[in-house]
């Protein structure tokens, strides 16, 4: 008795469940992709709407170059948003000058020296950070930094701007930190090997051969980090105040775009009144400042990249 059998052939089904399959796939994707960008040019369009409102009735002039920001006030309101600005880049300058070196030193050590088991430990503790609640930060701000300067500078005021660039400072760190070790540890163990057989010290390969090498992800980590500073907004509301001033010491109170928009959202400004109508042109500003960021961030990546076989 012969116990020969005839192969199942199972391809033609198969095929039409596999296209099928692709077919479904696909469109679930687009329908992902579409609604990222809808939600994106939705939000372009809302803010472009209620900012056209608002310069018909302020020039551009009077809004870029104004230094005074009062638009609630009753009897002769200005609506001059460089004071904002400046609170802005206030907190995103000084939060760079801490994050940018610790992180980067920090971005060395994980990547050169750390042995396998302590950057187990030490990178995701890192991370951690960049989960706390930003609102969590304010409140550290409030409770720890500030009377820390205040015992170093007795004329710091309860809200200023130092302690908010600080408590943002440790809160881009874990970015700038995670994403640099990322871009150094995918440099090549070739270079590093080869500037060893010349002799070179470990600081020397760190310094003149990794660093350089990963150029453009350590650019791109500290663009993205900047780029959060700018839009950052609970913990600056608690901690650098609510007075919209241009000022150089950063002891006294300050006031940041995204404190502003918080102030008006959550205020009595009435809709469609001009402080309301305000809310759209700061966050049109800001939208654009952080645009532009990310495109320069995009181009340096591309400008610097280094590509390895």
């Amino acid at each position: 008795m012969s116990t020969d059998t005839e192969p199942l052939d199972l391809s033609r089904d198969g095929n039409d469940v596999g296209t099928l399959g692709d077919t479904v796939a696909r469109y679930v994707f687009f329908a992902c992709a579409f609604v990222t960008v809808a939600t994106t040019l939705a939000i372009i369009v809302v803010l472009v709407d209620g900012a056209v409102d608002f310069f018909s009735q302020v020039s551009f002039v009077e809004y870029f170059t104004g230094t005074n920001w009062s638009p609630r006030a009753a009897d002769n309101p200005s609506f001059g948003v460089l004071p904002l600005i400046w609170g802005t880049l206030l907190i995103t300058v000084g939060s760079a000058l801490i994050a940018i070196p610790v992180g980067t030193l920090t971005a060395i050590y994980l990547s050169e020296y750390a042995s396998p088991r302590v950057r187990k430990v030490v990178k995701p503790t890192l991370e951690i950070l960049a989960g706390i609640p930003t609102i969590v930060y304010g409140f550290f701000a409030l409770s720890f930094i500030t009377p820390v300067l205040q015992t170093f500078f007795p004329g710091t005021g309860t809200f200023n701007a130092a302690s908010g660039a600080i408590v943002v400072g440790i809160m881009i760190l874990p970015m700038v930190s995670s994403l640099a070790e990322d871009a150094m540890s995918s440099v090549p163990d070739s270079l590093r090997n080869a500037a060893y057989g010349l002799g070179a010290t470990k600081f020397e390969v760190s310094t003149n051969v990794v660093l350089p090498a990963s150029l453009s992800g350590i650019l791109a980590a500290y663009i993205l980090a900047i780029s959060r500073a700018i839009g950052e907004t609970m913990a600056v509301t608690l901690a650098a105040g609510a007075l919209p001033q241009i000022t150089t010491n950063p002891l006294e109170e300050i006031q940041t775009m995204t404190a502003y928009m918080v102030e008006i959202g959550t205020g009595d400004a009435s809709v469609g009144s001009i402080g309301y109508q305000s809310l759209f042109a700061i966050g049109l500003t800001l939208f654009v400042m952080t645009f532009l960021m990310n495109v320069f961030s995009m181009w340096v990546r591309s400008r610097y990249r280094e590509e390895y076989q």
